[in-house]
């Protein structure tokens, strides 16, 4: 099978990967998934390690287990999940590269502005010095280190950080929507916290602008260039969905609901600033919530994308 054209992404079948294959296939691409189920066009995760990386262009590594499932509690061996989900599985695809004779001419992998600390003054860039301060920074420390490859292996390589990304069938905005629709929605206590997002049509963009360019390589903070508050948000969401966002959610039920370590994801935040992204010319659909917010209201979409 020739690999021309052909991009393997590990974790296509999730919220991020669905809306990447769907872009992908309607610019000319072959995609193969590479996932926890067999299908058409897709290899188990199993599968890699003993038949090898098909022939590609791209390599893209997605893979990770939803952190803010509500349907599991924060225990140590959902954190292990969410930690292998991510980390082993890019680390896997990173070794099948440097093991394969044809090697693509792109890796990108995600990660997340978990690295950054939260805080409410400071601005982050991809120029930004990171270290370990929590589980998330750890995490995504591990994770964009599993994803580094050998300067011999000659694979350019590219790390985006991703923000929240909004959807209507996936992340935040599949949980806030029947509240909100109901006219039960509103802030995060305490509101004012920064909320770094990106819509998902350009993350898939941003994707595919980062295997099509050449000059693209490093670190790209995948957030949009607006930048707003959790109270921000609220506000453009609830305006999109023609209800009134009047209660507010208290820190402590979510830290009730999700444990407070990971409560933090939401009840904190970090001002997060795409320069690179912008430098390279990435061009956004959707630059602002409130059209990102009233893609997301439409009750029935197909990722929009273009």
């Amino acid at each position: 099978m020739s690999g021309v054209n052909t991009v393997v992404i590990g974790g296509g079948t999730g919220f991020i990967g669905r809306a990447l294959g769907t872009l992908l296939h309607k610019k000319g691409y072959q995609v193969i998934n590479i996932s926890r189920m067999p299908g058409p066009m897709n290899i188990v995760w199993d599968e890699l390690e003993y038949r090898g990386l098909p022939p590609s262009t791209a390599v893209v590594s997605l893979a990770g287990q939803n952190i803010l499932d509500p349907k599991r509690r924060w225990t140590p061996g959902f954190k292990q999940n969410v930690w292998n989900s991510r980390v082993n599985t890019t680390s896997s695809l990173a070794k099948a590269i440097a093991k394969a004779p044809e090697k693509p001419k792109v890796f990108v992998s995600i990660s997340g502005v978990g690295i950054y600390p939260p805080s409410s003054t400071a601005e982050y860039t991809e120029d930004t010095p990171t270290q370990p301060t929590d589980f998330l920074s750890e995490l995504a420390i591990a994770w964009e280190g599993a994803a580094k490859l050998p300067p011999e292996a000659g694979v350019r390589q590219v790390i985006l950080r991703s923000g929240v990304v909004l959807g209507r069938f996936g992340g935040m905005v599949q949980q806030l929507y029947l509240p909100f629709f109901f006219g039960v929605g509103g802030p995060i206590s305490p509101g004012t916290q920064y909320l770094p997002w990106i819509y998902i049509d350009d993350i898939a963009k941003m994707i595919q602008f980062s295997i099509e360019n050449e000059k693209v390589s490093g670190v790209l903070n995948g957030v949009a260039p607006q930048v707003i508050t959790n109270k921000d948000f609220t506000s453009a969401f609830a305006k999109a969905m023609w209800r009134p966002a009047l209660i507010p959610v208290p820190k402590f039920a979510l830290d009730l609901a999700f444990g407070s370590e990971r409560a933090k994801i939401m009840t904190e935040g970090q001002k997060v600033i795409p320069k690179r992204a912008l430098e390279y010319g990435f061009k956004y659909d959707y630059p602002d919530i409130d059209s990102a917010c009233r893609k997301c209201a439409r009750l029935f979409d197909d990722f929009g994308l273009k």
